[in-house]
This record gives C-alpha cells, sequence and structure tokens, in this order.
C-alpha cells in the first residue's frame, strides 16, 4: 500500500512524512559526530575540560543516533546513514532564525563548517542545543523541515508524528543497545513492544534525546538531567545537558590551545594523504552503522570509531582541517 494513502486523523501527516522525520533526525544526530569530534581533537590539552565535555556530548550523540534508529525499525524504517555536509551557516532541518527569542544574536558568530574549536563553532555547538523556550503550542507537520526553530521543536513534531501511527510499531525489530552499560538507571534503550506499549518506549527515547541535549523544562529554566538519563559512568558533569556543557565551554575564555593549522594551499602530497584517510575510515565508520542498524553486528564498530578518531588529530597536528567528504 503506497504510504500517500495511509490517511489519519490530522490530515496533514501521514507514515511518509513520519518517516520522513526519522530521516531527518538521523541526518541531524550523525551531522554533529564529525563536527564535534572534529572541534574536540583540535584541543591540544586531552585532559582539558572543554575535551572532557565535548567528549561525554559525542558519547551521547552517537547514543542519540543509535535512538533514532531504534524507533525507525519499529516503525518499519532503516535511517539512511548519509554523508554529511558542513558549509557556511547550514545545520540540518534547523533555521534559528524562527526562534524567539532569536539565539542567534547571543551566539555570533557561528559556523557550521568543520574547524578547530573557536568561538564560531562553540557557538554552533550552543545553538544546536539551544533550549525550546515556548511548547505550549501543539506541534504540526512542517512541509519544510527547516522550518523547525531548535532541537526541541524538530523532536516535539516527530513525536507527535510517531504518535498517530503506534499501531505500526512491532517490537524487537533491528533494536540495538550498545550502551547500556553507561546508563545503569535507564529502563531500557530499545523497543520491544508492539502498539502503544511500544510507544511509550519511543516517547522515552525522544525524551533522553532531548533532554540530554537541551535539558528538560527549559522555559522554567535549566533543570539537573533526571538520573535515568545520567551516564552513571564516565560523564565528567552528569548532571548537566548538552546545552549547559557548551555554556560552560563558551563562558570559561580563554578557550583553550589548539593545534596551528595552515592554508589550503599549503597543502603538501603527504596533507592530501591524510585527508584521504579520514574520509576512507569515516565511509568505513558510514558501513558499520548501516550494518549496525539493519541487525547485523559488527565485530570492528567501535575500532572503525577509534580509527575516524586518531585520523582526525592525525590532521591536526600537521596542521590539516579535517575533512569527511
Amino acid at each position: 500500500m503506497s504510504t500517500e494513502n495511509l490517511a489519519v486523523a490530522d490530515p496533514h501527516w501521514n507514515l511518509k512524512h513520519l518517516y520522513e522525520h526519522i530521516q531527518y533526525a538521523a541526518d541531524l544526530e550523525l551531522w554533529t559526530i564529525p563536527f564535534y569530534m572534529s572541534a574536540m581533537y583540535s584541543v591540544v590539552n586531552r585532559s582539558a575540560e572543554p575535551f572532557q565535555l565535548i567528549q561525554s556530548v559525542l558519547h551521547q550523540e552517537m547514543l542519540h543516533l543509535q535512538c533514532v534508529a531504534n524507533i525507525g525499525n519499529a516503525y518499519g524504517y532503516r535511517p539512511k546513514i548519509s554523508m554529511p555536509v558542513y558549509e557556511g551557516q547550514t545545520i540540518p532541518h534547523l533555521d534559528f532564525n524562527l526562534d524567539v527569542p532569536n539565539p542567534t544574536q547571543n551566539f555570533q558568530p557561528y559556523t557550521a563548517e568543520i574547524g578547530p574549536l573557536d568561538m564560531s563553532r562553540i557557538n554552533a555547538m550552543c545553538l544546536i542545543e539551544y533550549p525550546e523556550w515556548d511548547s505550549a503550542t501543539q506541534p504540526s507537520l512542517k512541509q519544510n523541515i527547516k522550518e523547525y526553530a531548535n532541537i526541541g521543536d524538530f523532536y516535539r513534531a516527530l513525536r507527535y508524528g510517531a504518535s498517530l501511527f503506534k499501531d505500526r510499531i512491532k517490537g524487537g525489530v533491528n533494536q540495538v543497545n550498545y550502551f547500556s552499560a553507561y546508563y545503569r538507571l535507564m529502563p531500557g534503550m530499545t523497543i520491544t513492544e508492539n502498539g502503544n506499549a511500544g510507544f511509550n518506549q519511543v516517547g522515552m527515547l525522544i525524551d533522553l534525546i532531548t533532554d540530554q541535549g537541551e535539558g528538560s523544562n527549559a522555559s522554567q529554566g535549566n533543570d539537573p538531567l533526571i538520573a535515568n538519563f545520567q551516564n552513571t559512568a564516565d560523564d565528567p558533569e552528569q548532571t548537566a545537558d548538552h546545552f549547559e556543557k557548551f555554556e560552560q565551554i563558551k563562558n570559561n575564555t580563554p578557550l583553550q590551545d589548539t593545534y596551528a593549522f595552515k592554508p589550503l594551499s599549503d597543502y603538501t602530497d603527504y596533507d592530501r594523504q591524510l585527508i584521504e584517510i579520514l574520509k576512507e575510515n569515516f565511509n568505513k565508520l558510514r558501513n558499520r552503522l548501516d550494518a549496525l542498524f539493519v541487525g547485523e553486528n559488527p565485530d570492528d564498530f567501535i575500532p572503525a570509531m577509534v580509527s575516524v578518531g586518531a585520523a582526525i588529530q592525525n590532521c591536526w597536528k600537521n596542521g590539516v582541517t579535517p575533512q569527511f567528504s
């Protein structure tokens, strides 16, 4: 049956729209990983607080991508792990200028291009995780996905669309649970039930993503991250959300020393080889993620992630800005 014919009570949503939103969520979560990782590895002192805080966020972004894949598979849709693009100020599926008040006024300058941990990059990180201050209005389908003002607005719409298709949920389909050892208070990170019971699990995963990112009850001020969603293993500030961690880095000026880098015109053949090695390792990681989210269990998933980090750091140490595509 065509998804276009699957009309529901809300005439603006159909299953195709839900699948699109799940894909957009995967796009956004994947996009943050090289962006955050590149800025993190540009910091010379790996024991410095900014490095440790960004690393804790990076680990949770991997968890969020897992959550999105679990949600998608429960609804019969496997998200594609597409190559992210880093250009100008474009962050996938978000338009910060639509937020009220406009947060870009407080986080200037910012860029969506890969680079070192500088004020432009940390401002972009704050904007990505910027809290949704007004959550009173009912979410609606945005035909133009770039109409979402912030990540909370986006996930609120995803939750609403998901609620319309509870009957499509099938538990236990290609569910991944790589991070449970880090969250001993979390009831579960997979969708094991069908229908309404399964939707309760979907809602918990969405809450995990948004609360770790922008915090809960943002309109009423920052509350500590609830115990269920805290990394109980290796988070240096387990009660803080991503926005709070990034603001802490931003406000603790001057920023940490980063590796010097040279202009593209000065790259040697060896420098270009380092970039190709990084691209190869990142493509390998994307392939492993694809395999992971279709129910396979690639043995070299973690080594592939480590190899990407090592390749990024090797670029910076040689004065080369990382590139992924």
